[in-house]
């Protein structure tokens, strides 16, 4: 199961994002999985909650967003959507098309627990 070294390589985008925003915490983490990435999402849930523990993001939520897979036209370059074993215009029906999407995996959002503000009395000292 290659989705829990995705995971890990997740786990690992993340914690360095906390760590450059000094959160002390994710509580949730959106990737864009689409059809033709080669992950299964279903599969992916489930390595995550193994890839997840003892991190930053051991409560995290994964949110997971399913792009159509979509192409463009080399004939009449319309854009649209296609069935992941028809990759054919849906305009004029051609099949010489190019893939625009549907074949990434990609970290969309995190959201994090920052640390707390710094206190009321540091702001006023700090204000003439």
């Amino acid at each position: 199961m290659h989705e829990l070294s995705v995971c890990q390589s997740l786990i690992a985008q993340v914690e360095a994002v906390a760590l450059q925003h000094r959160a002390r915490a994710v509580r949730s983490i959106r990737v864009s999985v689409g059809p033709l990435s080669g992950v299964d999402p279903d599969l992916l849930r489930r390595a995550y909650l193994l890839a997840r523990a003892g991190t930053v993001a051991g409560s995290a939520l994964l949110l997971i967003d399913r792009p159509p897979v979509r192409v463009r036209c080399q004939s009449c370059g319309c854009e649209s959507e296609a069935d992941v074993n028809h990759l054919v215009c849906a305009r004029c029906g051609d099949w010489h098309t190019r893939l625009v999407s549907g074949d990434e995996m990609l970290l969309a959002s995190v959201e994090l627990d920052a640390d707390d503000p710094p206190s009321a009395s540091l702001k006023q000292a700090a204000t003439p």
